[in-house]
């Protein structure tokens, strides 16, 4: 600190003797007194550390994780010779869209298959849940599309299947087993296979380009507003209501 007082005595002095000289002009403001020491700039916070924590009383590790991988795997095999000769991906479902306009464009698995779809395919329901076949008894057809095509991917399934004997303990049971070809167990699931149709390329007519679609859609619409009104007001004839 005497380092920075002299300092300011000095230059106090100074400036001093120089306003005393040149009394016209205004004199200056004092000097500011610096020291070599600051203190920190912000309002920050102050260091204080934590580092006894006892960290190691509570941490989690994940050294079993590759037990776990191969538990896994070894279980996904029992389960796989338990259920043989049925796939082990489980039953078949069924192609359905995603809710909402902005996800209908894409197809997915469902749940299962409506009463409808099963009875295109010309299997009941008790048959299916027999062999292999999810069956969703809330889900509606709301299109003719979707009601064919579930219905086809029945059908191959069916073309496809083969059915064991349930009691192999019986000896004509056996002897029907060895009939029955040696078939490999299905372990991907059932894919969906589905195509988007697509429009075939055209040229554009005058016709076409004459045509406005805003204005047709306008019409049909009075048009079904005006049918709806005359057959409300019929209805109120009818029953004798203003």
């Amino acid at each position: 600190w005497s380092i920075g007082s002299s300092f300011c005595s000095s230059s106090r002095s100074s400036h001093s003797s120089t306003s005393s000289s040149r009394s016209s002009r205004p004199p200056h403001p004092p000097r500011r007194c610096t020291s070599l020491f600051t203190m920190v700039k912000h309002n920050n916070m102050i260091v204080n550390n934590h580092f006894r924590k006892d960290w190691d009383k509570r941490v989690r590790t994940w050294f079993n994780q590759p037990a776990r991988k191969e538990r896994r795997r070894q279980n996904r095999k029992e389960k796989a010779k338990a259920i043989f000769p049925r796939p082990v991906a489980g039953a078949l479902r069924p192609a359905v869209r995603c809710p909402t306009a902005r996800y209908n464009i894409k197809a997915r698995v469902g749940r299962g298959f409506t009463v409808g779809e099963l009875k295109a395919a010309g299997i009941s329901t008790k048959e299916a849940k027999t062999i292999g076949i999810a069956v969703d008894a809330r889900r509606t057809n709301k299109s003719a599309e979707s009601l064919n095509f579930n219905a086809q991917r029945l059908k191959v399934y069916k073309a496809n299947l083969v059915v064991y004997p349930r009691d192999s303990r019986k000896k004509a049971v056996k002897a029907e087993q060895k009939k029955i070809p040696v078939v490999a167990q299905r372990t991907e699931p059932f894919s969906l296979n589905v195509v988007a149709p697509q429009d075939k390329p055209t040229v554009i007519t005058a016709e076409m380009k004459a045509a406005s679609g805003y204005a047709t859609f306008r019409a049909e619409h009075m048009k079904a507003r005006k049918a709806s009104f005359a057959t409300a007001k019929a209805t109120a004839e009818a029953t004798g209501r203003r």
